[in-house]
C-alpha cells in the first residue's frame, strides 16, 4: 500500500500539485493520466522518492519493496544482462556479491564463515537460489533470448536495453511497481506478455502510458492529473473517457430533462460493467464498477483537438498499384517483391518486424525515394497528404510563426482562415504566433495535422502519427481517421488506433507481403497461420 498525504509541489510560481491525498492499494493497477506537462512523470518521481514534495509525504507499508522502471539506458553498461535484471532487487544482488567475495578469500576465517552463514540465510529468504532462473524467465517473456543473457549491456541494442530494464523492474516480486511508459519501443508480443504479467501481479502497480489499449487491459483505476489535483476513478481508460464525456454533456445540455441524462449514464455504467472480459483484472474492475454512483463521475476539463479530413473529390477506380517493389539500404534488403492494390474504402495498416520497411515504403510512395526495382502507379484522380515519421525538416531552421508557416501550404492566405485550422489543434490566440523552431514534438505533430487537413486529399498516408502526442490528441486523430470517408494508408504502434481504424492489414515480410482483409485483432489471432 502507498499513502500520499497532503502532497504539494511547486516549481517557482507554477503550482503542479496541491494537497494531494490518495491511497494506492495492493491488487490494483492505477493508470496516471493527464495532458502533456500536467506532471504525470513528476508525480511518479515523488512516489519513488526521486523528488521531494514541498509539503506532505509518501509512505509505503513496512517491509514492502518498491521497484521503479529505470529511464537511464546507459546506467548498467558495465554489467551483464542477467546481473542487470537481478539488480532490480538491490539487497539480493548485494548479498550475492558479498558472498562471492567472501568465498573467494584465500584466508577464509571462522568469522567469515559466520558472516557467510548469515548471508546464506538471508539469500534463501529472498529466493536467491531461483534468482537467475527467474531473471531468465522474465527476459525470455520479453523476447530477450538466452544468447544475450551473459552479454554486457553495452553490447546489446537500445530496444533490447529497454526490455532488460523492464525485466529489472519486474524482478523479485516487488510490492509496489512504478512504470513510466513501459510499452515504449516494445513489440506486440512483448506488450501482450507484459499485460498478462501485470493482470496477475498481486502488488500495487502505478503506470503512466499513452497506450490506450494497454491502459484498458491492465488498469482497475485511473488517476487523473488535472488543475493541480489528482483524483482517482474506478475503471480503465475507456470507461473514464466515455463516462466523463457523458457527464460533460449532461452538465452542458440544459434543454433536456436531467433525469433522461442520468438514465443514459446509468445505462452506460451497466453496459460497460456487463461487457467486462473474463480476465482476472477485468473481473476485479467489474466488481468496482458495480458500486459506482453518479457522484463518483465528473466531467473532464480536458481540451481535445479536432481532427477532421474532408476529401475534395472521390477517388476513381484506380487508386494505387504496387508491383514487385524492392529496395536495399546499406546492404540490407528492406523491401523484397512487395505487391498490393489499394481499393476504394480501404484503410490499410502496414506492419513489419523490420522498423525501416514501412517507412521506406511510404517514402517511395510519396516520391521521396526511388525503388531498386518494381513500379508504383497512382490513379489520376488521387491527391495525397503525407505524415512522415520524422517531420523535423519541416521546422528546423525555419524562422516563421505558426500562421506564417501554415500559409505556405494554403491557397487561402487569410489569417482568419489559417487560424481556424490552428485553433482546431489548440493553437489559439498568441499561441498561433509562436515560432515554429521552438515547438515541442507534440506541437510539431499538431502543426503537421493542420497542414494535412488543409490539403483536402483523398488518400492520407501516415507513418507513426501518434508519436509525441498526449492521450487527448491521440483520441482526436483516432476519431478523425475513423470518420474519414476515403483511403488511409498508415502505420502505428498504438494497438487501439490500428484496431479501430484499419479494415485491412498488410504485413511486409522478408520475401513480400501478407495481405488480409480483417481487423488488427483478427490478424493477431491468426498471424502464426500465415507464416
Amino acid at each position: 500500500m502507498i499513502n500520499v498525504t497532503n502532497v504539494s509541489l511547486r516549481f517557482g510560481a507554477r503550482k503542479l500539485f496541491e494537497d494531494v491525498n490518495i491511497k494506492f492499494t495492493p491488487g490494483n493497477c492505477y493508470g496516471v493520466i493527464g495532458a502533456n506537462g500536467a506532471g504525470k512523470s513528476t508525480f511518479l518521481k515523488i512516489l519513488s522518492g526521486e523528488i521531494e514534495p514541498n509539503t506532505g509525504d509518501v509512505s509505503i507499508g513496512s517491509g514492502v519493496r518498491m521497484s521503479v522502471l529505470q529511464q537511464d539506458h546507459f546506467k548498467y553498461d558495465s554489467y551483464s544482462v542477467l546481473d542487470t535484471v537481478i539488480m532490480g532487487n538491490a539487497r539480493l544482488y548485494a548479498i550475492m556479491k558479498e558472498k562471492d567475495e567472501l568465498y573467494a578469500k584465500a584466508d577464509f576465517t571462522d568469522e567469515d564463515g559466520m558472516k557467510a552463514s548469515e548471508l546464506e540465510g538471508e539469500f534463501a529468504e529472498l529466493n536467491g537460489w531461483e534468482a537467475e532462473s527467474d531473471a531468465a524467465s522474465l527476459l525470455q517473456g520479453l523476447g530477450i533470448g538466452t544468447d544475450l543473457h551473459y552479454k554486457q549491456m553495452m553490447d546489446v541494442s537500445d530496444s533490447e536495453k529497454i526490455k532488460v530494464l523492464l525485466a529489472q523492474a519486474l524482478f523479485g516480486k516487488p510490492g509496489v511497481l512504478i512504470l513510466d511508459e513501459p510499452t515504449n519501443h516494445l513489440d506486440i508480443q512483448s506488450i501482450n506478455w507484459l499485460e498478462e504479467f501485470l493482470i496477475n501481479f498481486e502488488g500495487t502497480v502505478i503506470v503512466v502510458s499513452h497506450d490506450r489499449h494497454f491502459l484498458n487491459k491492465v488498469c482497475t483505476h485511473m488517476a487523473d492529473v488535472d488543475f493541480g489535483k489528482i483524483k482517482l476513478y474506478v475503471g480503465n481508460y475507456d470507461f473514464w473517457y466515455e463516462s466523463s464525456q457523458l457527464m460533460l454533456k449532461l452538465t452542458k445540455d440544459q434543454n433536456k430533462k436531467k433525469e433522461e441524462k442520468i438514465k443514459d449514464l446509468q445505462n452506460f455504467i451497466a453496459r460497460f460493467s456487463a461487457n467486462a472480459s473474463k480476465s482476472k483484472q477485468a473481473t476485479s474492475r467489474k466488481k468496482l464498477l458495480d458500486k459506482i454512483s453518479l457522484d463518483d463521475i465528473q466531467p473532464s476539463t480536458r481540451k481535445y483537438p479536432f481532427v477532421g479530413f474532408k476529401p475534395e473529390r472521390e477517388v476513381g477506380n484506380i487508386i494505387l498499384q504496387v508491383d514487385g517493389l524492392s529496395k536495399t539500404i546499406d546492404g540490407e534488403k528492406v523491401l523484397d517483391n512487395v505487391r498490393f492494390t489499394v481499393n476504394k474504402d480501404d484503410k490499410i495498416a502496414f506492419v513489419s518486424e523490420n522498423p525501416n520497411a514501412v517507412t521506406t515504403l511510404f517514402k517511395i510512395l510519396n516520391g521521396e525515394m526511388e525503388p531498386d526495382s518494381g513500379e508504383i502507379t497512382w490513379g489520376i484522380t488521387i491527391t495525397k497528404a503525407y505524415f512522415p515519421k520524422d517531420n523535423n525538416e519541416y521546422f528546423d531552421n525555419v524562422n516563421l510563426s505558426l500562421v506564417e508557416w501554415l500559409r505556405e501550404f494554403s491557397e487561402d492566405k487569410t489569417e482568419s482562415y489559417l487560424r481556424g485550422f490552428l485553433g482546431r489543434m489548440l493553437f489559439s490566440g498568441e499561441e498561433a504566433l509562436k515560432q515554429v523552431n521552438v515547438l515541442s514534438g507534440g506541437e510539431k505533430v499538431r502543426c503537421m495535422l493542420s497542414k494535412m487537413m488543409l490539403s483536402t486529399a483523398n488518400v492520407i498516408m501516415l507513418d507513426q502519427p501518434t508519436n509525441h502526442l498526449d492521450l487527448e490528441s491521440i483520441t482526436a486523430v483516432n476519431n478523425g481517421l475513423a470518420d474519414y470517408k476515403s483511403v488511409v494508408l498508415f502505420a502505428s504502434h498504438d494497438h487501439q488506433f490500428v484496431q479501430t481504424i484499419a479494415n485491412r492489414i498488410i504485413e511486409i515480410t522478408n520475401d513480400g507481403v501478407i495481405d488480409k482483409q480483417m481487423t488488427y485483432d483478427e490478424y493477431l489471432e491468426n498471424v502464426k497461420h500465415y507464416k
